[in-house]
Formats: structure tokens, sequence, C-alpha cells
């Protein structure tokens, strides 16, 4: 597949763009600056340097003949969504720009605490953990929350990738996975997982219009 890849930089961005040169794809990785991108030169990577990622018209290029697009865009931090959201105006731009472009394939990543509890996770976890945590990181959630409805609304084939706290581990590939809610008892997982996870919902028809729970 011809790939492009917001939030390259980033942990997932970079496992992203590492594990599709591995398996034989041609990746555009769209990148602020391209001295952060951590991934050594290929003959199937193109960098583009894209400023400002609501800038529809910046791109539409760098999405036109592609198969599909992996969105790893994330705020750093709840202080950063709250100064200036990311994803989604961001993504409401790259929605607009792959309309134009005419792709239809994409994969974003979100987070857990964005999609519904489990009712079999315990009792502190939904009445006192979880709120704990969206109230914390709640302008992040948020963002990712706007980015989801965008997505949602679109004509998009989408697929929502929604990990719990992300690790700096290796991959193991033996992640669990529901379509449609979150992992029960799914606390963390690597950031390569995540990736993987990305890579293969845009093979798997399954997954499309689907909010998808990954975890360790």
């Amino acid at each position: 597949m011809k790939l492009t890849v917001f939030g390259a930089t980033g942990g997932v961005g970079h496992e992203v763009v590492r594990q599709a040169l591995a398996a034989g794809h041609e990746v555009t990785a769209v990148v602020r600056d391209p001295a952060r991108l951590d991934v050594p030169p290929h003959d199937r990577l193109q960098v583009a340097v894209v400023p400002d990622l609501t800038d529809e018209d910046a791109l539409v290029p760098v999405l036109a003949g592609r198969s599909a697009v992996v969105s790893a865009l994330g705020a750093a931090s709840n202080k950063q969504a709250k100064a200036a959201p990311v994803t989604g105006p961001a993504v409401r731009a790259v929605l607009s720009a792959m309309d134009r472009a005419g792709v239809t394939r994409l994969a974003a990543v979100s987070a857990a605490p964005v999609g519904p509890d489990v009712p079999g996770d315990g009792v502190f976890t939904r009445m006192v953990f979880l709120p704990l945590l969206r109230r914390a990181l709640r302008d992040l959630y948020a963002d990712l929350a706007v980015m989801e409805a965008a997505i949602g609304a679109s004509g998009a084939e989408w697929t929502v990738i929604r990990p719990p706290r992300l690790l700096n581990r290796p991959g193991t590939g033996a992640y669990r996975r529901v379509i449609g809610a979150n992992v029960p008892a799914g606390r963390v997982i690597p950031r390569a997982d995540v990736a993987h996870a990305l890579l293969a919902s845009l093979t798997d028809p399954t997954t499309t219009g689907q909010a998808i729970g990954v975890a360790s």
C-alpha cells in the first residue's frame, strides 16, 4: 500500500512508519520538524514537511494517490490540549483533504477513556479510577472526542483504535482486541502493538466503521 502517516514523530507514529516500511509499504511521513523523525532513510520513505496540519490545501498533495491514511496524532499533554487543541482540528482538515484527494481509508488512534466503560471492570474502576482519569485529562480526551465525532460524521472508511496507557516496550503481537468496545481489564499496551493494530485494521474489513479497543 501507499500510506500517508500523520503524527510520524510521536511514539506510535514512529512505530507505524517503521512497521509499514518493514512490511513493504510506501510511506509518506507528514511532519512539522523532520529532525524529529527517528527513522533511517529508506527508498520507500518520503518525508513531507507541513507546518500547519489545519491547512487543508497543504495536505491535499501529500494525500494524492495514497491507498490509506494513518493518524497517530495526539496532544503531548492535557496542558497542551487545553491551550490549543491539536487532534480534532487537524483530523478535520485531514478528512476534508482526503475527500478532495479521493482517499477513503483512515485508521486513527484515540484512547480507551474516550470509549464506554466495560461493565465487568468492577465498581472501583468504573466509579473511581476512570472518573478521576477523565477529569485529570479532560481537555486531552475532549480533543480526541472531537476527532472521533468528525471521523464518524465523515464519508471515510474509518477505524478508530482506542488503547489504554501506552508503554515504551517492544511489541508482542499478542495484544487483545475488542471490536466496538474497550478491552476488559485493559490497563496498558506497548506503542508498537498500537501501531500494529492501526496497520492491521487497514486490510481488515470487519474493523471498518468501528472503534476498536486494544490492550495487553
